[in-house]
């Protein structure tokens, strides 16, 4: 089987022009030069975490670990506080986007059908959310109005539905055939029972595609955690790594971090956290990647 697909590509080179293999080769170079400058910071980033201390702070490592230590790791495992932050991350990543995705599909249901009352007005409202926003102080203002300051609820709850996704939703379900609900109705079903027996069932690929945009959205989230929040208790990993890459001074406890006696450096121990806060969204990629592309087109032709 190998050797039949590698003749048959072999052939479909011989049979390009001058000029389209001229193409392809400047294509590939080009594109493989720039996934390397993507992927190279997470490279750095994993061999310095990878490093000993003295090669970490001489400067010497650039692509491959040097005098290879696994000691930032395991004071990582040994630090109460990051743990608290890594846990306060996956909450905020799992029940933050469990609620968006609900929150997101009741709306975007109703919306996506021309029978709804003021459903032109409604859709102008949410779109118009997206042009224009109110600004930091009249959000904080409110979230302050609100009680849902140093609060879990208020990260959850205030930050539920971004709009280019429910616009995405809404618009795949526009896709979706009316006969179909037609004849559901037919039979008895109600609403409901046709959202959650037909609508969901057929928007798969979508549902994923913005289950994984408001996951990476969670996860990364650091700016208004930091602004709102004010409880090491409560606060989520991202905020924790800004504060040690903006400081590196900063204690995570009553400890101060040092450089060569300890056997890792600081640098090390930053890159390693970096390290473990993109190692779930690397996990989760690959699993939902079959559905990405799918679920962004089919959402973004129609409409």
């Amino acid at each position: 089987m190998k050797t039949k697909m590698k003749s048959k590509r072999f052939s479909e080179w011989r049979s390009k022009t001058l000029g389209e293999k001229i193409f392809t080769v400047i294509n590939v170079i080009l594109l493989s030069a720039i996934g390397f400058i993507c992927l190279y910071p997470i490279i750095y980033i994993l061999a310095v975490s990878l490093s000993g201390a003295k090669y970490v702070n001489m400067g010497d490592v650039w692509l491959l670990p040097k005098g290879f230590n696994l000691s930032s790791y395991s004071q990582i495992i040994k630090r109460d506080g990051i743990w608290t932050a890594y846990f306060n991350s996956f909450f905020y990543m799992i029940v933050g986007t469990a609620v968006s995705m609900v929150l997101t599909i009741l709306g975007a249901y109703p919306l996506s059908k021309n029978r709804l009352v003021g459903n032109r007005a409604l859709n102008l409202i949410v779109v118009f959310t997206m042009w224009f926003a109110a600004g930091m102080v009249p959000m904080y203002l409110n979230f302050k109005d609100m009680n849902l300051l140093d609060s879990r609820l208020g990260i959850i709850i205030g930050f539920a539905v971004n709009t280019y996704n429910f616009i995405l939703l809404r618009t795949y379900f526009k896709s979706i055939p009316d006969a179909l609900e037609e004849a559901a109705k037919i039979d008895g079903a109600n609403d409901f029972y046709i959202l959650l027996k037909i609508y969901l069932p057929l928007a798969i690929p979508s549902l994923a595609t913005i289950g994984l945009f408001y996951a990476i959205q969670h996860w990364n989230s650091y700016l208004w955690p930091m602004i709102l929040l004010r409880s090491d208790s409560k606060i989520p990993l991202q905020v924790v790594l800004k504060k040690m890459v903006v400081d590196m001074s900063s204690r995570l406890d009553s400890m101060e971090f040092g450089r060569d006696t300890i056997g890792y450096s600081e640098d090390g121990f930053i890159y390693s956290t970096m390290i473990m806060a993109i190692l779930p969204m690397v996990i989760i990629y690959p699993f939902v990647q079959k559905f990405f592309v799918k679920g962004v087109m089919i959402g973004s032709v129609k409409g």
